[in-house]
Order: structure tokens, then C-alpha cells, then sequence
């Protein structure tokens, strides 16, 4: 194989490793931000849940001041009633402290209500504070694994960019710029094996005239169809095109 063959198949397999590592770690900020997505949504759910609790439990002080207001009336009328002497006045204050004592049965109701929807809410609140902990200790994890990995691949990408330029420089020029050049425009693999007479970039069959120059290993060959640098090794499977 010719030499700059051989180091062409290195800077390529050098640029496809920077590739995937550069791919890799443009994906890590997105996956750190669906975590703390993940993180502040049940949070939020858990908020939620306690505003329910302590709307619930407002509205029940609210009641509970309503049956105090009521009650300090009935109070007030049975006062009225030991120092009226007139009968139509005792009976009209008789009604009102009926009707005080029948609100208070329905208030009392409403409370008992109150107290079954907080017993609910307080439930809903300890499932979400379970939810909230638990994708919080999540995010705690994956984000340190994120943390790690992000470090490790920006060592192996320093690691493969200095062999790349190592590689690159004991390639000759024209055969580095046409590489380049392919490499820019197609990405993925430009420099291609022969595989049964067909190239194995664009898998078009090759003329046999290009199968044997490739063969013989005394220049650069491109696919005439696809442009990419042809190689062969003698444990290719090759079939010579008739």
C-alpha cells in the first residue's frame, strides 16, 4: 500500500474519532438541560401541591371565622332576648338565632369537606415531595456521569487532534488537500477500499482500468464516479471488472 494511503486512512479514521467525539459533546449540555427540566418540573408539580394545601387550609380559617362571627351573634341576640319584654321581639331574635345556627351547620359541613380535601391535598404533597427528591437525586448522579464523561472526552479529543496534526504534516501537501477537500464536502469515509470490483464509497462498479491502477499502488486513484480515493490490500475480496 502506498505510503500516503496509509497515512491518509490514519488522518481519516483520526478525523472520524474527532468527529464523533465533537458529536458527543455537543449532545451534553442538551442532555444536562432535560435533566434540570426533569428536576424543575417536579419541583414545580411539589409547589403546586403545597399552594393546594394552603389554599384549602385558608379557606377553612376563613370558615372557622365565619362560625366565630355567627356564633358571637347568637351570643349577642339571647343577650337581647333576657332584656326584651315584648314577645314579637323575642320571637324575631329566636329567628335570627335560628337562622345563625343553621348557617353554622352548613359552614360546618363545608369544613368537614375542608378537612377530607387537605387529608388529600397532604397526601398529593408527599407523593410529589417522593417524585421531587427522587429526580433530584437523579440529576445529582447523571449530571456528575455527564460532568465526567464531558471531561474525558475533551482529554480524548486533545489526545486525537494533536495525532491528527502529527499525521497530517507527513502527508504531501496535494494529497492532504484533496483529501480535505473530499472530507469537507462528502464527511464519513473518502478514502475507500475496493470491494468485488466496486468501489466501496458510492458502491458503483469501477472500470477494470481503474481497478488495476488502484491494484498496482503506484499513485492516488479516485473513484470516477464519487471522486473518493480508492485503496486495495490483498485480503480485499476483489474481483478484477471484466
Amino acid at each position: 500500500m502506498l505510503e500516503a494511503i496509509e497515512n491518509l486512512l490514519i488522518l481519516q479514521d483520526r478525523d472520524l474519532r474527532i468527529e464523533r467525539l465533537e458529536e458527543e459533546l455537543e449532545q451534553i449540555p442538551a442532555k444536562r438541560a432535560a435533566l434540570k427540566d426533569k428536576t424543575s418540573s417536579s419541583q414545580a408539580a411539589l409547589d403546586a401541591a403545597k399552594r393546594r394545601v394552603m389554599e384549602i387550609e385558608s379557606r377553612r380559617k376563613e370558615l372557622e371565622l365565619e362560625v366565630k362571627g355567627l356564633k358571637e351573634r347568637i351570643e349577642k341576640y339571647s343577650n337581647q332576648q333576657l332584656q326584651t319584654k315584648k314577645n314579637e321581639e323575642y320571637k324575631a331574635l329566636a329567628n335570627e338565632i335560628e337562622n345563625c345556627k343553621r348557617q353554622i351547620t352548613g359552614i360546618e359541613d363545608r369544613e368537614i369537606e375542608c378537612m377530607e380535601q387537605t387529608e388529600t391535598a397532604q397526601k398529593a404533597v408527599k407523593a410529589a415531595q417522593a417524585v421531587a427528591d427522587e429526580a433530584r437525586r437523579e440529576m445529582d448522579g447523571l449530571v456528575g456521569e455527564l460532568d465526567s464523561r464531558e471531561t474525558k472526552l475533551r482529554g480524548e479529543l486533545a489526545s486525537f487532534e494533536a495525532s491528527r496534526q502529527e499525521i497530517a504534516g507527513q502527508v504531501e501537501d496535494s494529497a492532504r488537500n484533496r483529501y480535505q477537500r473530499l472530507f469537507d464536502s462528502k464527511g464519513g469515509k473518502v478514502v475507500v477500499g475496493i470491494q468485488h470490483g466496486v468501489c466501496g464509497g458510492c458502491h458503483m462498479r469501477l472500470p477494470t482500468q481503474i481497478v488495476v491502477q488502484v491494484r498496482g499502488n503506484q499513485e492516488l486513484i479516485t473513484c470516477p464516479n464519487c471522486a473518493r480515493i480508492l485503496y486495495y490490500t490483498r485480503d480485499m475480496d476483489m474481483v478484477v471488472a471484466e
